[in-house]
């Protein structure tokens, strides 16, 4: 799922979108609420008529700005409070109000209101924000009013195996429309989310949505899949394309470099993006150099199709039975 926080996916349209075969797009509750405001956008007919995206909408609750925010918040059993980074407000978030956003927002998909510890942090501090998220996930299913709207759990537990088995288990119980894995890319290595993903993702119907928040790269999305993840969101695609780099079948390429200036070949000739359809590695350079936004549009467009091209084929392989064979350079 491209990742929207503000209502848009940074430097492309919804029609760009579309083209790129995405099919779900992510956006933020906070930064909504902070601006425009929740209220705009329901008087708006929601999120699908205020950015013009028919598809569907998921929207994160505002629990990773308790981790990503953490010098401008301050959290107890009742809720967060932050205070707003644009005009110094006390901005006050129990669980009920973050689901409240959320129905007035309007997404298909909402997500439940979370603690999400940093790392490194003490095994007393991951057990308190795992608790708190359970408790908050409760008064969240009863805050929650809109049967069009399908309310997700999420599943935290640092890197700490036995608390991610436990919290898999019982919010397992409460019976949702889907379940997340968070509380990883926080600043832990690769491996340690590997083992986080194997031991928790098991734990979780297999027939109700599995979501791993915040990973977005091959290798991470490739031994996700095999332990049963079905749904991923991450902002590489368009970070990296605002500082000139392409997703090309598993490398970041740097197309600043001087090695691309009178390259007149497409950024991957097996891409059939627009940009790869229409634009040579010379130009995106050239662009770059210019320092001209249409150059974050066009690497953009690409990197989102590769990447969802990239889990589309996991997709065919799983389907076909070839999945551990053509993908085991990105299991092992």
């Amino acid at each position: 799922m491209p990742v929207g926080t503000l209502a848009n996916v940074k430097t492309v349209t919804p029609a760009q979108l579309k083209d790129c075969n995405a099919e779900m797009v992510l956006a933020n509750t906070y930064h909504l609420h902070l601006q425009p405001g929740e209220n705009l956008v329901a008087e708006a007919g929601g999120l699908h008529r205020f950015m013009n995206w028919n598809g569907p909408i998921l929207t994160d609750s505002g629990g990773f700005q308790v981790f990503s925010l953490s010098e401008m918040r301050k959290v107890t059993d009742e809720g967060a409070t932050f205070r707003s980074p644009r005009d110094g407000r006390i901005i006050e978030m129990p669980p009920e109000r973050s689901i409240e956003i959320q129905n007035q927002l309007g997404a298909d998909v909402i997500m439940a209101f979370d603690e999400c510890p940093p790392y490194p942090a003490t095994k007393e501090a991951v057990i308190a924000a795992t608790d708190r998220t359970y408790r908050w996930l409760k008064r969240c299913i009863s805050a929650h009013d809109r049967s069009d709207q399908a309310l997700f759990g999420i599943i935290q537990g640092g890197v700490h195996l036995d608390l991610r088995s436990s919290a898999a288990r019982a919010i397992a119980e409460l019976d949702l429309p889907g379940y997340a894995i968070g509380g990883v890319s926080v600043g832990e290595p690769p491996e340690l989310i590997e083992k986080i993903v194997k031991a928790t993702t098991p734990l979780l119907p297999a027939d109700k949505p599995r979501y791993l928040m915040g990973v977005g790269t091959y290798k991470e999305m490739a031994q996700a899949i095999a332990s049963g993840i079905d749904l991923f969101d991450c902002v590489i695609p368009t970070r990296l394309a605002r500082h000139g780099a392409a997703l090309v079948q598993g490398e970041r390429w740097n197309l600043k470099n001087a090695r691309f200036r009178r390259d007149l070949t497409p950024v991957d000739e097996t891409c059939t993006c627009y940009t790869c359809q229409n634009f040579t590695r010379a130009y995106l350079c050239h662009l770059l150099h210019a320092k001209e936004l249409l150059a974050y549009t066009l690497i953009s467009i690409h990197n989102i199709t590769e990447l969802i091209r990239f889990t589309t084929d996991i997709r065919t392989a799983i389907l076909q039975d070839r999945f551990q064979q053509d993908y085991a350079h990105w299991l092992a």
